[in-house]
């Protein structure tokens, strides 16, 4: 059994104080992003933002992405920030694109069922308990259970069994996927979602995780004899490094699982998680693309952040006010939000249907560098929400 180290937090000076953040602050950052949103409520009503803009504006494309409900979970923020039914409106009209994909099955062959289905169906039933949105939440689910591989336990998160490419394939974003799986045990009383779940976690937790605390991007199962194979990156700098957004869906994950399991194991594997992604940053507290890079011309990872802070945040309403590590991590997340805010959003390039700039959809493709990330904008979104009240997780 291998044994996970902790580095601790080794700027702890830097975190100590909590930075001049103020809910006004806050509010401001959230009227610039409802002014955005507004911008493209008549663009992505029938359409959805493609994954990176293109010289900062996003296309509009149909319901085909697995990024899809990242626009459609900004809307359900609104409609909960505000009340204004413009976007519920659209919100509901997008739920009929949802349900369509998932009865005819197009472009489901993916994990990411899990962001699709939790932003918009479980978004929507938990805001407004609509019962048409549960059922396809509940539809959703059951395709994910298809991905899952009892032998190996995990959820395969591309591809289909017998894709030589893919085939036992796990990645560290499944964990933030795990949560339609454990609503699903929740509203029907069935608990083969949450065992699955469960299994998967514990995979990742188990494969996934190095013994530094560092994350592979993903990590090769074999689904007849349940054998662990071996660590890869499709978006990372190398096999060996440790790709930012990676980390960052650990750092969100894992306590998303503890809250549904109570297995507080997670936490403290949370915690070494958060902390090599902590000691990594560099000054504005803006990972760059890949944690092997601290300094120099590397692009950052503005989404990176985003997600790293929701996490931060989830992270630390879990650990006892005797843990120091609880308001490290919250005043981290602060410094996070609050570089976002003044130094990464389109705030000076109203040309941009984006909210933050400077994020990489995958490097090594040259996908999505240095443009706007759908995800980002709704994690950037989903913090500063986390901020100015208490939030009722999507998740």
């Amino acid at each position: 059994m291998k044994e996970v180290r902790d580095e601790g937090i080794q700027n702890v000076t830097k975190y100590e104080q909590r930075p001049p953040l103020t809910k006004e602050f806050c509010e401001e950052a959230i009227a610039f992003i409802l002014h955005k949103i507004d911008q493209n409520l008549e663009t992505f009503t029938y359409k959805y933002p493609a994954p990176a803009s293109e010289s900062l504006v996003y296309p509009a494309l149909d319901n085909v992405e697995w990024t899809s409900s990242f626009w459609t979970g900004m809307l359900w923020l609104a409609y909960e920030m505000t009340g204004d039914e413009k976007y519920r409106k659209v919100a509901e009209i997008q739920q009929e694109s949802y349900k369509k994909r998932v009865d005819e099955r197009i472009h489901t062959g993916t994990h990411d069922l899990g962001f699709l289905y939790t932003l918009s169906s479980v978004a929507a039933f938990k805001l407004t308990k609509n019962e048409a949105a549960k059922e396809t939440g509940i539809k959703a689910a059951d395709l994910l259970m298809e991905r899952y591989f009892e032998k190996a336990g995990i959820i395969q998160a591309w591809g289909g069994t017998d894709d030589p490419e893919n085939g036992g394939r796990m990645i560290i974003d499944c964990c933030m996927n795990l949560p339609l799986l454990y609503w699903a045990s929740e509203v029907t009383g069935d608990p083969k979602y949450h065992q699955a779940a469960y299994s998967h976690v514990k995979q990742a937790e188990k494969y996934i995780i190095r013994e530094d605390a560092s994350s592979y991007h993903t990590f090769f199962m074999d689904i007849y004899t349940g054998k662990p194979k071996f660590g890869q990156t499709v978006q990372g700098y190398s096999d060996n490094s440790c790709w930012a957004r990676g980390q960052a869906w650990g750092i969100y994950g894992f306590p998303l699982s503890y809250k549904y399991t109570g297995e507080y194991g997670l936490i403290e594997l949370a915690q070494k998680v958060a902390n090599y992604f902590i000691n990594r940053l560099p000054d504005d507290s803006i990972a760059y693309w890949d944690l092997i890079f601290t300094s120099g011309e590397e692009e950052r990872d503005s989404s990176s952040a985003a997600i790293a802070a929701c996490g931060l945040l989830e992270l630390s309403k879990y650990l006892p006010l005797t843990n120091n590590n609880k308001r490290l991590y919250e005043n981290a997340a602060m410094h996070i939000v609050q570089s976002l805010a003044q130094h990464y959003t389109s705030m000076n390039n109203p040309e941009s249907n984006g909210v933050l700039l400077h994020a990489v959809y995958a490097k090594p493709h040259n996908k999505g560098v240095d443009e706007c990330n759908i995800w980002g904008d709704y994690y950037y979104f989903e913090a500063l929400v986390r901020l100015v009240k208490d939030w009722d997780l999507f998740w």
